[in-house]
């Protein structure tokens, strides 16, 4: 892992003083994924680039100094919990409808000392509601199909904020989709970014949606109307 590591964080333009909290968060969720379903990826290697490189892309390709960010379906802490430990200057919040997984990313964050991370148990369409437009940025890696997630995660991303979607690279079909539901809710694509993630030959696509006006009151709507639904589908 940390071979990995440290050949890969230089590559996104980062510096290996992270390389140690990140192998101990790395460490917590291997030990804990032995008892609940954390992570498929077992393989400390594969830990380090698919799990820890590719959430810290998001780096180099956004730019999140010193920003608000909620992590939507954070399930065990990705990409929050490494954008917190890699960029002190983040205000993290993690989300997750699982209480067990905030469980442990609560005992984890304590443990690596991350004073920068909120964990929080609840559904996003709920939290939304009770935080309208109250981050920087929202992100969400592999959660759901575009049109849902960016009713979910647009309503909480404050006016001239971004929603960053981390997908696979072939989502030519959902950005189609999507495009008329994020207008409705205020916002716009401004950039479609595949990047590789370093040490392997995977490539992986960033969607970034830019909150241009305030989303109406009545989105979210009930997460059974969004999927059943899912605006301009």
């Amino acid at each position: 892992m940390r071979e990995t590591l440290s050949q890969g964080l230089p590559a996104l333009g980062l510096g290996t003083d992270a390389v140690p909290a990140l192998e101990a968060f790395s460490a917590l969720l291997l030990e804990r994924n032995q008892v609940m379903n954390l992570t498929a990826i077992t393989e400390p290697r594969d830990v380090a680039a698919l799990h820890l490189l590719d959430s810290l892309a998001l780096v180099s390709l956004a730019g999140l100094e010193r920003q608000s960010v909620v992590d939507v379906g954070t399930g065990a802490g990705f990409p929050g919990v490494p954008l917190a430990i890699a960029v002190p200057g983040l205000h993290v919040t993690l989300l997750d409808s699982l209480g067990k997984r905030v469980d442990f990313l609560q005992e984890s964050c304590g443990a690596l000392g991350l004073g920068n991370v909120r964990c929080v148990h609840g559904r996003a369409e709920e939290f939304a509601l009770k935080h309208r437009e109250g981050f920087d940025v929202a992100v969400s890696r592999a959660v759901a199909a575009l049109p849902v997630l960016c009713e979910l995660c647009l309503p909480m991303v404050k006016v001239g904020g971004r929603f960053l979607a981390m997908k696979s690279s072939h989502t030519e079909e959902e950005i189609s989709q999507a495009k008329e539901g994020i207008s409705l809710l205020g916002g716009r694509i401004t950039a479609v970014k595949d990047y590789g993630i370093p040490t392997t030959d995977v490539t992986h696509r960033l969607i970034v949606v830019e909150k241009l006006s305030p989303t109406p009151r009545k989105y979210p709507r009930r997460f059974a109307q969004i999927k059943k639904q899912p605006l301009g589908t």
